[in-house]
């Protein structure tokens, strides 16, 4: 078989935020923060796999958020060094950084030294109160934004602001407008527009998720505005297109559902490694396994 991403998880479902479209909604307790056995092994017969299938970037995830596990990260990067990815990329919201940064300071460090090349932080907006609303609902106040982009900056990381569209968030061409001109403002590397799911993966997300999803005509608005501003850079399939505007790269991404499945085995679209050492090629799917 061959794969276009290879996805390994990281930590557990804790998280911090309340995000209502997110597949956990898992609040951090004393056993979901305990860090479960890795199957070195079979981290090591994924790895050679993606190899095999000429992957280029390892994106460290989890169900909830990985950051609550930094040991579990270096560890992570310490085993995937001697496959040579070009690029390894942390999928995060960042709010334990940015909340504490004097725990987070040597982790960031080490991360680099061991090839993490890029930190995508999660948003739903450049706006502070939206992301507030989704992320930090029981505070009066969300992160420092700009303040946390520049501060991750100084450790040498490329990063990428990937913002889940949602109705009265990212539903407009002026707000997607808005926000690529504040990722240029503040030298963010790469944008992903990514629209809510559909398809919903947790039960008490799919009222929601109905309520705020874009509608056709929305997601259309936006994509003919990049296609009239911007330049087509690349088109890379099942997984979205990739565009200059204004000199920001931006990406408008395709979901992870049904639509995006190919049957075809030399064109898997993501491999990925899970702790107890199961590899799979479908997120939901039990039936999508392969050891």
């Amino acid at each position: 078989m061959k794969f276009k991403m290879f996805s390994v998880i990281v930590g557990t479902e804790a998280c911090m935020a309340s995000c209502p479209f997110c597949v956990s909604g898992v609040k951090p307790s004393k056993e979901n923060l305990e860090e479960r056995n890795i199957n070195w092994r079979n981290l090591k017969i994924a790895a050679n796999l993606a190899n095999r299938s000429d992957i280029d970037t390892v994106m460290l995830t989890s169900r909830g958020e990985p950051t609550l596990f930094p040991e579990q990260i270096t560890e992570y990067l310490k085993n995937l060094s001697e496959f040579q990815f070009p690029f390894i990329e942390l999928q995060s919201n960042c709010i334990p950084i940015s909340l504490n940064k004097e725990k987070y300071e040597k982790y960031l460090k080490e991360w680099y030294e061991e090839g993490l090349t890029t930190i995508t932080i999660s948003v739903v907006s450049n706006r502070a109160e939206s992301n507030r609303k989704i992320y930090m609902p029981n505070s009066d106040k969300y992160i420092d934004l700009p303040d946390l982009i520049k501060y991750l900056h100084s450790f040498g990381f490329s990063l990428r602001l990937t913002c889940v569209c949602c109705k009265d968030m990212m539903d407009t061409v002026d707000k997607v407008q808005e926000f690529i001109n504040f990722a240029k403002e503040n030298k963010v590397e790469q944008v992903t527009l990514r629209p809510v799911n559909d398809e919903f993966r947790r039960k008490s997300a799919e009222e929601w998720i109905k309520e705020n999803k874009l509608t056709d005509k929305q997601k259309q608005q936006i994509k003919d505005y990049l296609e009239e501003k911007g330049t087509k850079l690349l088109e890379l399939e099942r997984i979205g297109t990739i565009y200059d505007v204004n000199g920001q790269n931006v990406c408008l991404s395709l979901p992870l559902n049904k639509y995006t499945r190919d049957t075809n085995p030399e064109n898997a679209r993501n491999l990925i490694f899970f702790q107890d050492g199961h590899i799979r090629y479908e997120w939901e799917m039990e039936g999508g396994i392969l050891l």
